[in-house]
């Protein structure tokens, strides 16, 4: 992990809770020869990632099913262990242990092979997030492409599935499934572009430390607190939604659809490990937009610096993932036409002209005084009304619907 950043907000026991995960390193190095440090570092930053973000999987399941069942009122799992607590480790053992089946025509190598993919390469985009002010698993320049990159791979994973199976319902839900991934990947990377336009800079770190700061000590700097940003972060989240299967956007998995999509033909481990990639997806996306918008590891006042950066960090990364379990819990799943269509005919027209709204921005960075109030209604105009009209024009002739029913 990263020390390079400047721990200057914080001094006594505040600095001392700040560099506490990197004590803990140094001094778990300082008993190893200077040769090996390199390499059990690396292990020990891996190891904290997976442990981290594997229990984080467990317990958001739990957390998903409680509120699921309380927002449909009913109780959720409150049977095993005390609340319900040890209900993901019972649902790990009867997944380990439930029978693997792999269909007598299908390529056992790929089909084994997509899951394990499809994990490591959800597991690679938590590697540029910065948790924290001194917690940067790697620095990289490029961070932010590195992690679209390694999202865009997964894709390949789920072909895998789809072809490997030598089903003709799991090879055309995984075309189809390619086919939803691809349309939101355009919004998803188009809606982070300003971001790296006003930062100038593709560094995940550079860009928490471009929204530092605060504005009379409690309104922060923030790019979701832009026009431009607020645009851009609800482009991004919608997208996410699509890239990481999440309702309303389950397609690729919906039992009314093609069966089970891609996954038909999984069983045991080998499905547990397709729906732990989907929740590391979601978390590493949610990283992603916490580094982007919400002003990743910086707290939201002045006065609350006193708070270790990397709690901010995993209060930001939770409200988020509240999020997709609400909209999960509100909004009913999208037909395949309407999937498409939202994507190409809204979101990726929305996201080029909110880099005209960025550009404005940018250029404008100098306007004082009454001019700063043109500034905010010019690029709130460029935001809203573009909205508004696109809008209009999605729902043409599709809404409102008019519902008969027999008598």
């Amino acid at each position: 992990m990263s020390a390079a950043l400047p721990l200057s907000a914080a001094s006594g026991a505040n600095a001392l809770l700040e560099r506490l995960p990197v004590v803990l390193r140094d001094g778990l190095l300082g008993y190893l020869p200077e040769s090996l440090r390199w390499i059990v570092s690396g292990l020990i930053t891996i190891a904290a990632l997976l442990a981290v973000f594997g229990l984080l999987f467990a317990y958001l399941t739990l957390a998903e099913r409680k509120l699921l069942g309380r927002i449909q009122n009913r109780p959720g799992p409150n049977r095993t262990g005390w609340f319900g607590l040890l209900q993901p480790f019972a649902d790990a053992v009867k997944a380990l242990t439930k029978e693997d089946i792999v269909p007598r025509e299908a390529d056992a190598v790929l089909h084994y092979l997509a899951p394990v993919v499809l994990v490591a390469l959800s597991l690679m985009g938590f590697a540029v997030l910065p948790f924290g002010r001194l917690l940067v698993p790697v620095e990289l320049d490029s961070a932010v492409l590195y992690f679209f990159a390694a999202g865009a791979a997964t894709e390949l994973a789920v072909f895998m599935a789809g072809w490997a199976s030598r089903n003709k319902y799991s090879l055309l839900a995984a075309m189809r499934a390619l086919a939803q991934l691809i349309s939101y990947e355009l919004p998803l990377l188009l809606s982070f572009v300003p971001v790296i336009m006003l930062a100038g800079t593709l560094s995940t770190t550079e860009i928490v430390t471009a929204q530092g700061g605060w504005t009379l000590g409690f309104l922060p700097h923030w790019h979701v607190l832009t026009p431009w940003g607020f645009a851009g972060f609800v482009i991004f989240m919608i997208a996410a939604l699509a890239e990481s299967n999440r309702s309303p956007f389950d397609l690729p998995e919906a039992e009314s659809e093609l069966i089970a999509g891609h996954l038909t033909e999984y069983s045991g481990f080998k499905y547990a490990l397709f729906f732990m990639a989907e929740y590391f997806g979601m978390c590493a996306l949610s990283g992603m937009a916490v580094t982007l918008f919400l002003g990743g590891w910086q707290a939201p006042c002045a006065f609350l610096e006193f708070i270790p950066s990397y709690a901010w960090f995993g209060a930001k990364l939770l409200a988020l993932l509240f999020g997709f379990i609400w909209i999960r819990a509100t909004l009913p799943r999208l037909r395949m036409d309407q999937l498409t269509r939202l994507a190409w005919k809204f979101l990726v027209p929305l996201a080029l002209i909110n880099l005209g709204t960025a550009a404005f921005w940018f250029l404008t960075a100098g306007w004082s005084g009454p001019l700063q109030l043109v500034r905010w209604a010019v690029a709130v105009a460029l935001v809203v009304v573009p909205f508004l009209l696109l809008g209009r024009r999605l729902t043409a002739g599709v809404a409102p619907r008019t519902y008969r029913y027999a008598t």
